[in-house]
């Protein structure tokens, strides 16, 4: 694999040149403005497969929102990656009313809202956290049953499949 520093706005590929494009936890950082044409580069450069996930609609905003103040209330800087979706609301499911028609989408929700801030919180405390990852080692079957059963409405993130007919 060889790394391409570029912008998402105008990928250097021809047309059609890979069979599956995968954009996971991008659009969220992608200014709204901008979204659109990112979103058009992706299908234009793929053949087979797109799948996009991102933290997905203004209730998912509002809960990143609430976890900013908690970590500013208890002193704590806020990781990068939380700054970052300070900066701009988050896309929702009309970021692809353009995709062509061609494109079958599914949607597949991740993560429910509660879920999401409950695991983001207990990320703060490193007990819980060194806990969590100590289960992923010993049982990660039964952490893997639990994080599915975490993926209820309203959701935090939605995972958009689209595949060519």
């Amino acid at each position: 694999m060889q790394p391409v520093i570029c912008s998402a706005e105008n990928l250097p590929f021809q047309d059609r040149s890979f069979d599956a494009v995968v954009a996971s936890d991008v659009m969220e950082h992608v200014p709204p403005t901008k979204r659109n044409q990112v979103v058009s580069e992706i299908f234009r450069v793929t053949r087979k497969v797109v799948i996009i996930g991102y933290p997905c609609g203004p209730s998912a905003w509002a809960l990143d929102q609430n976890l900013h103040r908690h970590y500013q209330s208890r002193k704590i800087p806020p990781p990068t990656w939380l700054e970052e979706h300070m900066l701009s609301p988050f896309p929702d499911e009309n970021l692809f009313l353009d995709v062509p028609r061609e494109w079958k989408k599914k949607i597949i929700s991740n993560e429910s809202l509660g879920f999401h801030y409950w695991m983001m919180r207990t990320e703060i405390h490193r007990v819980w956290d060194y806990s969590f990852r100590l289960a992923l080692r010993i049982a990660p079957g039964l952490v893997r049953w639990f994080l599915g059963r975490a993926n209820d409405e309203p959701c935090y993130r939605k995972i958009f499949v689209f595949t060519h007919k």
